[in-house]
């Protein structure tokens, strides 16, 4: 199995792990997970959802998310800033492609690439993921798994 090969299985192991740990999202319109991943060790996660102390619940009564919603991307770096570890040259894998705002996170945190499931209906977060030089990979995990 080529160098290649390898990172490819990884990738798409990692991403069906972000994919479970978005399940402990409490957001009803849509659950996004997130993993860093440096020297093949998880260094954090995150998932999308209210600050911590606040209540779990994501969406207003007219089905709107909170604009206090954190999403997973930054759950996972902010996480890491309470922590001893640092994302310079480690890999994001998040279930759907980061909007704007989270890809300005990546970017300041030294996260050097983005290993997204879905696209999101924006494409402005990608678009400054790659003028900022780093790596974005899209993988269809349905596509993979039918192989």
């Amino acid at each position: 199995m080529t160098q290649e090969e390898k990172q490819n299985q990884l990738d798409r192991r990692y991403l069906r792990m972000a994919r479970i740990w978005a399940e402990n999202s409490y957001c009803v319109r849509r659950q996004v997970g997130a993993l860093v991943v440096k020297d093949k060790m998880i260094i954090s996660d995150g998932y999308n959802g209210t600050p911590s102390g606040f209540e779990n619940v994501c969406e207003d009564d007219n089905n709107v998310t909170k604009p206090y919603v954190l999403h997973a991307e930054a759950n996972a770096i902010t996480k890491l800033a309470r922590s001893s570890n640092n994302s310079e040259g480690s890999t994001l894998y998040v279930t759907a492609s980061p909007c704007l705002e989270c890809a300005k996170l990546i970017i300041q945190s030294g996260i050097r690439r983005v290993v997204y499931g879905e696209e999101y209906r924006l494409s402005d977060g990608i678009d400054l993921l790659r003028r900022a030089n780093i790596e974005v990979k899209l993988i269809n995990l349905e596509q993979h798994e039918s192989e």
